[in-house]
């Protein structure tokens, strides 16, 4: 059977299933009226779009230029009782005219001093040129729309061309075998070639839809995304009411997705060509929009009341009980422009490169996919989770759309806005107004990104250890998302890089070698940040009571996951403050000498690095294998695999067990995805503002460190076991060891910095 003309969502009829022996099926009159629907629907927008051109016309004819009627009186100076003065109209003359056109090609626009330059220029009043400039445009916009109108009506002489061959072949359909009248169900003529029919007039109802809603002002006869999209399980449309249905929540993700959104699609275009107008202006203004400040001086923070004035609309203002964080930083990244809009637009890598910052992210609806084969239009529904590497930070889950644009060559922009005025329905607790980057090219290939990050938020159970740094704007703001992003260039250089450089260390024998070992210790990364932070969608079960107040301690059953040993694995993480700056303690932490003071896992054995890749500016980039030296017999085939990595924002320090014969597949250049990993280790944070800088991460404070140190334990081997309270009690007993040791040795010199 083939399947029918796709209607409108007021008259389409139920498509039944594949049946035994008619197929697909749709009666014969639904769809005839349904053709009939949908062309007079189009007639409707056709004469709504010829209504609104001869409304601009005679706006046009009203608005005349101010030097038509300044001799005019007003309505307040005039007699009612005496009739007004015959209008004595001032003719520009063809130099005057001619200025102007030429003007009016290289700026349509012109500001207060150009428009009194070239007054003065011409003899006019800056009133008449700008009245004249004003007329211009509408001539220009009057022009453009007449042409899309021309070009409205023949797509819908094609349309109906189409549907009345349609109707003719569906009157005089007759049956192959017996040749008389046969029901629709029963028919096999092309059906093929219908099929592809079928898609190809979606499409053109899709183009001639988008088209007319913008005259009308809403969807004409469509509930389609803007661009055609594939109709799935995982992302339907209901045509009956004009609404999205999003795909079903991944794992652990039921209170994170907004049940349903409604496709308002005109709406969404407009809040994401504001957004990127704001985005643009913002990236490239100065005082007294950005004033200098920020966590260490060097970025920059919003000035409130100057923002309102220069956009007045934006998404609303800020709700009550929430607080702003807005900041902007730049910096000079060693990746070209495209591959960096390539990383933003893709959820998977943009998640991956900002593993620290984004726990959990998700595409819900591609609405464009952009034009001439690049990102340049592209528009998406997405969502985000974002965090801090503490259990003490709530994560902020955010709901937006993600908009890219080429505004010049060799300058890109992809701008995130919260769609929380479009569901006012949705639970809020953050919302980001216009926030993201502008990428320009620089001439050696790097490109120079400015990142405004601009959210309001109520952040008011995030716990006082943690409040100055979060108040401070470093820890969600545009700073350390541009740190990141520049040692993820760098990290991505050396897994690149084909060329062992010199000095390092290492018992890999090939270039495939050594990207592995990169890969292995990437995905160990992501899996440490996404299991450390305060998110309720790891399905994680705090076992309260169970160990010390300030130890969280959580477990999971694993069961047939890559890279995951099977079975019940432990998390216990805890978060404390250390008097001294976040460097030392990062040294002492990576420093495979000084291992043996605070790792009870090595068993005072001796530690060595058998294998050093650098992967950044900064010594304290790398990634190392380790071998113990230890007198355990049980530790004898063990490897430790350790990322060390710090910026301007902050510096990790995780590791895991690797087994010797997984590790050698790996060092021979083999497929690190499947080698089991727990991953465990430490995120250092500065305290707080301050003004003083260290070399290395660069991290400022008022001198003390933020610590927290996590686990990840397999206590038992059987995915069917049940936990018990020896496993818990043992895994507790192993993170406050830790802790005590770290500041025995720390601070064991009095807490010098």
């Amino acid at each position: 059977m083939p399947a029918g003309i796709m209607v409108p969502a007021r008259q389409a009829q139920p498509l039944l299933g594949y049946g035994s022996t008619s197929g697909l099926s749709l009666g014969q009159s639904s769809l005839l009226d349904a053709t009939q629907h949908f062309q007079q629907q189009m007639d409707l927008a056709v004469a709504t779009v010829d209504s609104d051109i001869a409304r601009l016309r005679e706006d046009e004819f009203l608005s005349k230029s101010g030097s038509e009627n300044a001799d005019g009186a007003s309505g307040d100076d005039q007699d009612p009782n005496q009739r007004p003065k015959k209008k004595r109209y001032h003719r520009h003359t063809q130099h005057q005219i001619q200025e102007m056109e030429n003007f009016f090609k290289e700026c349509p626009h012109p500001d207060d001093k150009q428009r009194k330059e070239l007054s003065r220029e011409l003899g006019l009043e800056p009133l008449q040129v700008k009245f004249w400039f004003q007329n211009k445009r509408t001539q220009m916009k009057n022009q453009h729309e007449r042409l899309e109108n021309q070009q409205l009506r023949s797509e819908n002489d094609k349309l109906r061309a189409e549907n009345m061959r349609y109707k003719e072949a569906l009157s005089n359909a007759s049956c192959p075998s017996c040749g008389g009248p046969t029901a629709i169900g029963e028919m096999s003529f092309d059906e093929q070639q219908l099929r592809i029919e079928n898609v190809r007039l979606r499409e053109e109802i899709d183009r001639i839809s988008g088209i007319a809603a913008k005259y009308v002002g809403k969807p004409v006869g469509s509930s389609y995304s803007l661009m055609p999209q594939p109709v799935s399980s995982r992302s339907q449309l209901d045509l009956g009411n004009g609404s999205l249905s999003l795909p079903p929540p991944m794992p652990g993700h039921s209170s994170f997705l907004p049940a349903e959104f409604p496709v308002d699609k005109p709406a969404v275009v407009e809040l994401a060509v504001a957004a990127m107008e704001e985005l643009v202006r913002m990236a490239n203004a100065g005082e007294p929009l950005w004033m200098p400040g920020g966590f260490d001086g060097r970025s920059e923070l919003l000035n409130g009341d100057e923002y309102f004035r220069a956009f007045p609309r934006g998404i609303g203002p800020c709700p009550v009980g929430f607080k702003t964080e807005a900041s902007r930083h730049s910096a000079i990244v060693i990746m070209n422009n495209i591959n960096l809009v390539e990383i933003l637009m893709d959820v998977n890598q943009w998640s991956t490169i900002f593993s620290s910052i984004v726990s959990r992210a998700a595409t819900l609806e591609v609405l464009s996919t952009g034009v001439a084969g690049n990102y340049n239009g592209a528009l998406q529904v997405m969502t985000a989770e974002f965090q801090m590497p503490s259990p003490l930070v709530p994560t902020r889950e955010v709901y937006f759309l993600r908009y890219c644009k080429q505004p010049a060559d060799g300058v890109w922009a992809v701008v995130d806005v919260s769609l929380d005025t479009l569901m006012p329905t949705a639970p809020l607790r953050c919302r980001r107004r216009a926030s993201g980057c502008l990428i320009q090219e620089t001439p050696n290939g790097f490109s120079k990104v400015t990142w405004v990050e601009h959210v309001e938020v109520d952040d008011r159970t995030v716990h006082s250890m943690y409040r100055p740094l979060v108040n401070s704007g470093l820890a969600f703001g545009a700073k350390r998302w541009v740190s990141t992003l520049d040692r993820q260039c760098e990290r991505f250089a050396s897994l690149m890089a084909t060329n062992v450089p010199a000095g390092e260390i290492s018992v890999i024998t090939s270039p495939e070698g050594r990207k592995s070992m990169l890969k292995l210790a990437e995905r160990m990364v992501v899996s440490f940040c996404s299991g450390v932070s305060a998110s309720a969608a790891h399905q994680w079960t705090t076992l309260s009571g169970a160990c010390a107040e300030d130890v969280r301690v959580m477990t999971k059953k694993s069961v047939n996951e890559p890279g995951r040993p099977p079975g019940i694995v432990l998390s216990a993480a805890t978060s404390f403050w250390l008097p001294v700056s976040p460097k030392r303690v990062f040294d002492f932490l990576r420093d495979e000498n000084t291992r043996s003071e605070w790792d009870i896992l090595s068993s005072g054995g001796i530690v060595q690095e058998m294998a050093h890749i650098a992967n950044g500016r900064d010594e304290g980039n790398c990634v190392s294998l380790l071998r113990v030296n230890s007198t355990n017999s049980n530790q004898s085939n063990m490897l430790i695999l350790q990322e060390s990595c710090t910026d301007a924002a902050g510096s990790y320090v995780i590791y895991a067990p690797v087994d010797l014969a997984a590790m050698k597949l790996v060092l021979g250049g083999g497929n690190p995805d499947y080698v089991t990993l727990l991953p465990s280790g430490f995120a250092i944070l500065p305290d707080g503002p301050g003004t003083s800088t260290e070399g290395g991460g660069g991290h400022g404070g008022s001198g003390g460190a933020l610590l927290t140190v996590a686990f990840q334990i397999l206590v038992d081997s059987q995915p069917n076991a049940k936990l018990s309270l020896g496993s818990v009690a043992t895994v507790d007993n192993l993170i406050s060891s830790t802790v005590d040791r770290i500041k025995s040795n720390v601070l064991g010199d009095g807490g010098a910095q």
